[in-house]
């Protein structure tokens, strides 16, 4: 249950099931909620006088709402001014209290991982003071934003909610003429296409900088083109103005194959669903083919002139790719890919598996879950799918609270001689001994990493004393490769129901710890 104190009517504007404290009012924490909103917004005064008092009244009051949700999660919107009008156009007052508040929960929530800022202004700078206010409604219900704006709101409000979860695409699929530059590539020449200078060339240079920084915020870049591989690579050879070059993405399908098919592969190549897939392409007939044959793949509209580029960038942005905020892996995720190929490509030359395994120097660093990985982990319980166990949704502020109430949680990172993969895996165990969560990332399955990640901490937990451990499968669409994850380890079947939920029991004295010689590990 989502509890929400605020200072106005916004009922319309929030989901249905949210209960409402009363107005300034701050008395009721609810011990049942689950997480809380802050949504005050700036009063419908005109003396700056008390307006500024009662602004600067806020920052306490919500500390004292922070000390008593404890580690819930808490999201505050920040307040924007919809209504000013000073007489003394010199006199400031007025923004610095509104600035003032702003900086005092941007603060709040560096020091506080349960606290999530969602900036007001993004959604109120899109519309005229007259379109934000309806003066006969705010008179009627103390409304002061506009009751026409609630289904745009609540559109809005949601996209930031999932940017709090941690929840975006993966993937962004590009195709090339006319979409990655102007021209067409066999038609034009190398020379000809048009990628930076005069227009429209340099819409092209700002759409392909937008996308260079998606790449450096963690979406996977691929192409998908009807070309000559031949002539792609001269472009990346000779194109100086290219800001986008060969490295910049993870996977490529230049040929003339349909797209459909190469969308498909491009998939399977990187171990990622479709429907985490972005497909960006200038020609409506390719994209209706996508949507008829890949309707789990997202497929926006693309503009008909260049100029309208860095539109469809914010467009992507924000329906698809924003994020709370980014973790170290997310900012490697392009090169972890590329490094990923080469791992497959090296597999190949051998025929032992184990020679193959050994030759990877392998390197598993195993630790507690703290303040500076906590974003990492709950973003892998949002997004990790296939190798999840029981597949449960965690926010910061939900394994924060786990931690603080007798949990413990563990992360592994894994490194090898291409590269390093980052925080992979998470293991979330409660204080009797049930393994709460367990997931792993596609990217690194396939080397047992998984069971020695399992057999670690299971000898942790015995030196910590506990005598068994109890192991929880839920099915879903997507994660049936762990169904034998833990009758494979050892743990044997205690109960399961009608919906395929199982439990498993082992006895750390039976636990197998063995880890095979071409693994080290490192503990913290």
């Amino acid at each position: 249950m989502t509890f929400v104190f605020r200072n106005n009517t916004i009922e319309r504007f929030m989901p249905a099931d949210y209960l409402f404290s009363g107005y300034d009012d701050i008395s009721l924490v609810p011990d049942e909620a689950t997480d809380f909103v802050w949504w005050y917004q700036v009063p419908m005064k005109f003396d700056n006088g008390n307006l500024v008092g009662e602004i600067n009244s806020y920052i306490n009051k919500i500390r004292l709402v922070l000390s008593a949700i404890g580690h819930r999660q808490f999201v505050v919107f920040t307040l924007v001014d919809i209504c000013s009008s000073s007489v003394e156009s010199g006199d400031f007052s007025r923004q610095k209290a509104i600035e003032g508040f702003n900086r005092g929960i941007y603060t709040l929530s560096d020091e506080n991982p349960n606290v999530k800022v969602l900036d007001f202004a993004l959604f109120t700078h899109q519309y005229s003071q007259e379109s934000l206010i309806d003066w006969k409604l705010y008179m009627l219900s103390q409304t002061p934003i506009n009751p026409k704006l609630s289904g745009d709101f609540k559109s809005w409000y949601a996209k930031q909610l999932r940017a709090v979860s941690l929840i975006r695409k993966k993937c962004l699929i590009l195709d090339l003429d006319n979409t990655l530059w102007g021209g067409i590539l066999g038609e034009d020449g190398v020379n000809n296409i048009q990628i930076s200078g005069s227009y429209p060339g340099k819409a092209f240079s700002l759409w392909q900088q937008g996308l260079n920084q998606l790449k450096k915020d963690g979406v996977i870049l691929c192409i998908c083109s009807k070309n000559n591989m031949a002539d792609v690579e001269e472009v990346w050879a000779k194109r100086d103005d290219m800001i986008l070059k060969k490295d910049d993405f993870a996977a490529v399908r230049v040929n003339w194959q349909d797209k459909a098919a190469n969308i498909r592969s491009l998939a399977e190549e990187l171990n990622i669903g479709l429907d985490s897939m972005v497909f960006v392409d200038d020609n409506p007939a390719e994209r209706e083919l996508i949507r008829q044959q890949l309707p789990m793949v997202s497929v926006p509209d693309f503009p008909s002139q260049p100029y309208d580029l860095p539109k469809l960038y914010q467009y992507l942005v924000s329906e698809y790719f924003r994020i709370y905020s980014l973790t170290n892996e997310d900012r490697s995720k392009t090169e972890q890919y590329r490094q990923n190929a080469q791992r497959k490509e090296v597999a190949e030359q051998f025929t032992n598996m184990n020679d193959y395994l050994r030759s990877l120097q392998m390197v598993l660093s195993i630790a507690s879950v703290s303040p500076q990985t906590i974003s990492r982990a709950a973003q892998m319980t949002q997004k990790t799918n296939q190798f999840n166990l029981t597949t449960k949704r965690y926010t910061e502020a939900d394994i924060d609270n786990f931690l603080n109430t007798g949990g413990q949680g563990w992360t592994i990172s894994v490194a090898d001689k291409f590269g390093d993969n980052g925080i992979t895996g998470l293991v979330l165990v409660t204080n009797e001994g049930v393994i709460d969560t367990f997931l792993m990332s596609c990217r690194v399955l396939g080397k047992g990493i998984e069971n020695v990640f399992l057999r670690v901490i299971l000898s942790l937990l015995k030196k910590q004393g506990m005598c068994s451990v109890t192991g929880q499968y839920f099915p879903t669409y997507k994660n049936g490769q762990t169904i034998k994850f833990y009758p494979n380890n050892g743990f044997n079947l205690i109960e399961s129901d009608e919906k395929g939920n199982v439990l498993y029991h082992l006895l750390l004295d039976n636990a197998n710890f063995c880890i095979e010689d071409y693994f080290t590990i490192k503990i913290s």
